[in-house]
């Protein structure tokens, strides 16, 4: 089969297109000809130094599958030849997404929403799960306002729109030009970081009580700075390395929440449905070819993705 591998760790430069032998299923898993894939920050860490996820190069990576079962093991009772599937690939171990072929346990799978194609069903996976995870872990209703940094992103666009259907008031950070996309996904107010501050436009927004709650996808000093923006036992969340003085979290018992996605067919079935509902719709930067994944990973490290970027695979 056709497949993006890294030839070693380090710039985009290490991609190569190569024919890499088919993977087989075992008992419990299933054989998924991929149609698209995407492209996530964990991709190009990985391909920078990816020895901490198990992967040694030459290798293939990338964690997002939309696609149709081929063939399915002895021991599977959910999927049959012809099903449309969408997951993330497990991060540690295996092979990832870059190909025309991946393998998965059937744990870790759902069928793909109805009303997405293909493309858009592949920019779900690794973030929305990520997304969910973190929204899960405030448990959010209404009367809750939550700060969301980064809302334009991979991650964050999703979660504006999870903490939405949960019946939260949100407010999101972006540039100025990704605003009305933003507001389009559900946020009640949106704060363009570069010229106000989000502590102070979060205490206005909340007549001075602070937000019950923070999602951090930016890093840096974000968390450390979001602390004098949420009320007393409020929650912090964050799925990035975090710098900065965070010891004002004990002063007003705040909880705190780092996340690494953890995989399951539970919540990928979450996000279907919530896809199906018209709840949760995915935002497409840009679509490009698999033998463009260099040129994805180039943009994605650059910064200012609006959503996700997507190859395709098989039309």
């Amino acid at each position: 089969m056709k497949a993006m591998i890294i030839t070693d760790f380090g710039g985009p430069e290490v991609f190569a297109e190569c024919d890499w032998p088919k993977p087989q299923p075992g008992v419990t898993e299933i054989l998924v000809r991929v149609h698209a894939t995407s492209v996530n920050p964990v991709d190009y860490k990985i391909r920078s130094a990816g020895s901490w996820a198990g992967v040694t190069p030459p290798a293939v990576i990338g964690y997002d599958v939309a696609g149709v079962v081929e063939a399915v093991g002895a021991g599977v009772k959910r999927f049959k030849i012809g099903d449309e599937v969408f997951y993330s690939p497990l991060i540690f171990g295996g092979q990832g997404s870059y190909a025309e072929y991946h393998v998965a346990d059937e744990s870790i799978v759902t069928f793909k929403p109805s009303n997405l194609s293909f493309t858009e069903a592949a920019s779900l996976p690794l973030a929305g799960c990520t997304a969910w995870d973190a929204i899960a872990f405030m448990q959010l209703g209404p009367g809750q306002t939550v700060l969301i940094h980064a809302a334009a992103g991979g991650v964050g666009s999703l979660a504006v729109q999870i903490a939405k259907a949960s019946g939260a008031r949100v407010l999101g950070t972006c540039r100025a030009a990704n605003q009305p996309m933003v507001r389009s996904l559900g946020a009640d107010v949106v704060i363009d970081y570069r010229t106000e501050d989000f502590v102070e436009a979060a205490l206005r927004e909340t007549e001075g009580r602070g937000v019950d709650a923070v999602y951090d996808t930016v890093g840096g000093d974000t968390l450390a700075r979001s602390i004098q923006a949420v009320r007393p036992h409020g929650k912090l969340a964050s799925i990035v390395d975090t710098s900065g003085d965070l010891n004002g979290a004990y002063g007003k018992n705040l909880r705190l929440y780092f996340g690494f996605m953890e995989r399951s067919g539970e919540k990928m079935e979450i996000l279907r449905v919530l896809a199906e509902r018209r709840q949760l719709r995915p935002v497409i930067d840009s679509l490009m070819p698999l033998n463009q994944v260099a040129n994805a990973h180039r943009r994605l490290e650059a910064g200012g993705v609006s959503g996700k970027i997507v190859l395709q695979i098989h039309p």
